[in-house]
């Protein structure tokens, strides 16, 4: 009041029924990231009411049906592109703290916009839950996928080919940098990442093939595991040697969805551990979607591109 004085109104630990308004509130707030410490904080603020933290559960409990509904909803007969990554977060699990994965996916549509197609929560990032994954997107009716940016699981590829067998499959080339990194010494990898990057950025696959014979004679008896595993993802890591520069510029890297991650972490960053995988999903459904919004033009250069896959693709990007 005008005195200063402040008498908070209680919310029972089981109502789950507040103001609309106040609702709302809360779950704009959480779809921040913001802690449920710091909602109850500032609802008390701004309304003079106390919340427990079983209210706010309730509250958002409300996305639920919203995430089981989006989670459900129809998707495009066709994407031109699909890159699939997983990000992964730290849940309580019987008492005890486990690492999971959340599966993500994001489309490009036939009007060059970017919409995230799903999430799945599993133990583990593998080849077979990939084809699970795959597997509910052909069930929501996604018939046919032009080219697929993934990571450099093993299997991955596979996985792919045996629910879209016509899918161009392209490995992120910035994942193999990174992991053929892993066993150069420290004072060697400038001239080591060099080497590499002569042969992703050269014009052709031709010259990118002599890059790659440089790179063996040079390095192949000291790294010989880093080398062996260019040559043996070598197919599905040129891929993009067949596209023009606009094409190659947004299949060769995973960068778009692994921006995608940065948002959700950025966004679920007052939540370093979650107490179980629905508190997640909420926390993320509320990231993507708050990102989502930002995604309402086409993707850089579209009309080039859009007429590059017309001529690569033809009839299968049903136009």
């Amino acid at each position: 009041d005008r005195n200063g004085e402040f008498d908070p109104k209680v919310i029972p630990k089981h109502e789950s029924r507040l103001s609309d308004e106040i609702a709302q509130v809360i779950i704009g707030l959480y779809s921040r990231g913001m802690s449920t410490t710091d909602i109850q904080e500032q609802i008390e603020q701004i309304y003079g009411v106390q919340v427990d933290s079983t209210s706010v559960s309730n509250i958002t409990n409300v996305l639920v049906e919203s995430i089981r509904e989006w989670q459900n909803r129809p998707l495009e007969e066709v994407y031109f592109v699909v890159w699939m990554d997983g990000v992964n977060i730290k849940i309580r699990h019987n008492g005890k703290i486990v690492n999971k994965t959340i599966y993500l996916v994001i489309g490009l549509t036939k009007e060059g916009l970017k919409q995230v197609l799903g999430m799945w929560v599993a133990p583990t990032e593998s080849a077979s839950l990939w084809m699970s994954v795959l597997t509910d997107l052909k069930a929501r009716g996604v018939e046919d996928i032009l080219i697929a940016s993934t990571d450099n699981l093993s299997g991955f590829t596979e996985a792919i080919k045996s629910v879209f067998p016509l899918a161009v499959t392209q490995l992120c080339v910035v994942h193999q940098v990174r992991n053929s990194q892993r066993y150069v010494v420290w004072k060697e990898k400038k001239e080591f990442a060099a080497d590499m990057k002569e042969i992703y950025h050269a014009p052709t696959i031709e010259a990118a093939e002599a890059a790659l014979v440089n790179f063996e004679n040079k390095w192949g008896q000291k790294y010989a595991y880093a080398v062996r595993s260019w040559k043996n993802n070598w197919e599905n890591l040129t891929q993009f040697f067949d596209y023009p520069l606009e094409i190659r510029k947004i299949v060769y890297t995973t960068n778009i969805i692994e921006s995608l991650n940065r948002g959700i972490r950025k966004y679920t960053k007052t939540k370093s551990i979650f107490p179980h995988d629905q508190a997640a999903m909420k926390a993320v459904y509320l990231a993507i979607a708050n990102i989502e919004k930002k995604w309402v033009y086409p993707i850089r250069d579209w009309g080039i591109i859009l007429q590059q896959f017309l001529i690569k693709f033809e009839d299968r990007c049903r136009i």
